[in-house]
């Protein structure tokens, strides 16, 4: 398994360009090393993330410069391919795009004392890390609608509650927690892991018939490899 570390605790880990940089770097490397089987994103300190460094907000040297940067640096969209399965253990502040990495992941953790909310519509922004999208999708368009606008706070409860979460834990077991659900997922066979989060991610962008259209061929390729692999296996004694 691959730990994931967002390390600024004196900042909040409020992610900078250095921050970006080296985590794309990472999931670079995990798109290439088939030795990990799964992934944990957590925060050092007393936050999970509150999302980008405002101090670098307007610091590059052009609007265009930035987004060249950001369309051949995609870290989010490079989270979001992952083939492994993938889980945020979140605490404490967990704000704007630091939510939003969250909501990437294929599965989130939350800590009793998680506080959350998307405030960048109140600073003249929107959720940018692809929260709009992703947040209806792991809720609802009325739950993602209503906290992209009034840009609220709820706690771990009504997180869970609202499906942004799978399990509230208590702070002291969150570590403990994500390493025996990360284990778990890690042991399904790596291909079916795939196909299953391939079929649900992309499927949510297809209507249903085109939808059940994809399942079917990737269940066809799956049955296709397992009996392929069954030909090829030793025979017992």
């Amino acid at each position: 398994m691959a730990w994931i570390t967002l390390n600024r605790p004196e900042r909040l880990n409020a992610y900078n360009m250095a921050m970006r940089d080296e985590l794309f770097q990472i999931l670079l490397a995990l798109h290439e090393d088939y030795e990990v089987r799964a992934m944990v994103l957590t925060g050092a300190g007393r936050a999970f993330s509150t999302g980008g460094d405002v101090t670098e907000f307007g610091t590059a040297p052009s609007p265009i410069v930035a987004r060249w940067v950001r369309f051949r640096r995609d870290v989010w969209g490079l989270l979001r391919s992952l083939t492994i399965p993938t889980l945020a253990a979140v605490h404490g502040l967990t704000v704007g795009g630091g939510l939003e990495m969250a909501l990437l992941c294929d599965l989130a953790l939350a800590a009793d004392d998680t506080r959350i909310c998307l405030p960048e519509t109140g600073l003249g922004m929107i959720p940018g890390v692809a929260g709009t999208q992703t947040l209806s999708r792991r809720s609802s368009p009325a739950t993602a609608l209503e906290l992209c606008v009034t840009g609220r706070w709820i706690d771990a409860g009504e997180a869970l509650r609202l499906g942004l979460v799978v399990e509230v834990v208590p702070k002291d077991m969150l570590e403990r927690r994500a390493q025996e659900l990360a284990e778990k997922l890690s042991q399904a066979p790596r291909l079916a892991l795939a196909a299953a989060k391939l079929a649900v991610w992309e499927g949510c962008d297809l209507p249903l018939a085109e939808g059940i259209e994809l399942e079917r061929r990737l269940g066809a390729i799956l049955r296709a490899y397992n009996a392929q692999h069954r030909k090829r296996a030793p025979a017992m004694a």
